[in-house]
């Protein structure tokens, strides 16, 4: 009998998700792969429930939450974008790190341009595809440039990574500033020129539940995933930074 209380407490202490529903989940475009896999794993394991992704740039689903779009949980890209959300009462409660990315540089096979360092994507003539600045990944570019002293002047500016690898897969670009991540999930598509001047403008992936979530249980549960060891697991074979090197809640 003892036992049996037990365990009656023990459940009533774990968040249960909800036996059906949707659960809708804005997260950044670089999640894709990830996300994708964690929700059918997480459809799996909560019969019933539906997970709806929602992916693009972190600024822009920022904006879609603060007009009303209706979501349960919002995985950005970078802690800016999160703090707007947070500090206009958008979260219900804290939130949580779960990875950390860095900066790329996305070439055309063979690397036709012959870019090989960062300075090189100051080059007249570069065609240079960058995320826009209010995006994370803009924002990270832009301060590797302030710091190594670069004039990067991007022929064009995308809401989002997924944006900028494309132009550089159809050839409209020479090179192209994504995340690690991209390139890794592009392989065969662009080849990656490594600089060592991405350490410095790592990207802080934090995760939280939404004020407006229809089904918070359903909500926590998916955050759990993502931070448990499925979720970093996952997340790692997609080449993010997780655990002791992401950082803590």
């Amino acid at each position: 009998m003892a036992a049996v209380v037990l365990l009656l407490g023990l459940a009533a202490c774990a968040p249960a998700a909800g036996s059906g529903g949707t659960l809708t989940v804005f997260a950044a475009a670089s999640l894709k792969a990830s996300f994708t896999e964690l929700a059918a794993s997480f459809e799996e394991q909560h019969p019933g429930m539906h997970v709806q992704l929602s992916f693009a740039g972190s600024s822009d689903l920022a904006t879609q939450i603060s007009q009303g779009a209706p979501a349960d949980v919002f995985a950005s890209a970078d802690t800016a974008t999160m703090e707007r959300v947070t500090q206009a009462g958008m979260a219900d409660g804290g939130t949580r790190v779960f990875a950390v990315n860095t900066l790329a540089l996305a070439v055309p096979p063979g690397n036709p341009a012959g870019i090989r360092t960062f300075a090189d994507l100051a080059r007249p003539g570069t065609r240079l595809v960058a995320c826009a600045p209010q995006v994370p990944c803009g924002a990270a570019a832009a301060a590797v440039a302030r710091r190594t002293g670069t004039d990067l002047k991007p022929v064009s500016e995308e809401n989002s990574v997924t944006d900028v690898l494309g132009k550089v897969i159809s050839g409209e670009a020479d090179a192209g500033l994504v995340y690690r991540t991209d390139v890794r999930a592009a392989v065969g598509k662009v080849d990656s020129v490594p600089f060592p001047e991405a350490a410095d403008a790592p990207a802080t992936y934090p995760i939280a539940t939404l004020a407006g979530a229809g089904d918070k249980a359903a909500a926590d549960a998916f955050i759990q995933l993502v931070t448990g060891p499925e979720g970093q697991r996952v997340l790692e074979e997609a080449g993010f930074r997780t655990g002791g090197e992401a950082g803590g809640s």
